[in-house]
């Protein structure tokens, strides 16, 4: 199907804004550079989005992917699908703007905080639920503690992540996809045959 001049339209808007967020951050980037940057009229932006906060949602959404369907993981590997979830990606050219991108988000969230809670909400919580319904298995099946303490697990897991996007220069090249290697050390850490296997070496 053939896009109409609105959708041309509103995807150029969600790529200017993107690209003017990352390069100049959230509060500088203002709705007439975007309108600029485009060449989409004010008029026909505010048609599309309330404010300058609504299109910042929406490229938070895009870029993160949450605008496409997620999928349940279960392989039957805690330690696999702990490292699918954590190595998820949107695709393509999403993840560079993503990384580039979720500094400002940070920022950005920490100084407005309905700005910030909405984020958890659409962007942190499906992966929140995704990781705990793992857990969740592990437990069942007796693979972890019965009384492990999912918040911390969560924060274990998750820390790992946002410290790569965060804190570490040049993140993507630098350190890769360590999605792998924090669901081993996990594992590792936590799963009862390992614990098993430790004293048993004693």
């Amino acid at each position: 199907m053939a896009r109409t001049r609105s959708s041309e339209a509103h995807e150029k808007v969600i790529q200017a804004a993107l690209s003017l967020f990352g390069e100049r951050g959230i509060e500088a980037a203002s709705m007439d550079a975007i309108a600029r940057s485009s060449g989409v009229s004010k008029a026909t932006i505010y048609n599309h989005w309330a404010d300058k906060e609504a299109l910042l949602m929406e490229v938070m959404l895009h870029v993160n992917g949450a605008d496409r369907e997620t999928v349940e993981v279960d392989t039957g590997d805690l330690q696999r699908d702990l490292a699918t979830v954590l190595s998820w990606r949107p695709p393509g050219e999403l993840e560079a703007a993503r990384v580039r991108i979720t500094p400002m988000f940070i920022a950005y969230a920490a100084a407005h905080p309905e700005f910030g809670a909405a984020w958890r909400q659409r962007i942190m919580e499906p992966g929140r639920k995704a990781i705990k319904k793992i857990l969740t298995r592990g437990v069942e099946a007796g693979l972890l503690p019965a009384d492990l303490d999912f918040d911390l697990a969560h924060a274990l897991l998750v820390g790992p992540m946002l410290y790569r996007h965060i804190l570490v220069k040049n993140s993507a090249t630098t350190l890769g996809d360590i999605g792998p290697q924090v669901a081993e050390a996990f594992c590792r850490a936590h799963l009862i045959r390992h614990k098993n296997a430790q004293r048993a070496t004693k």
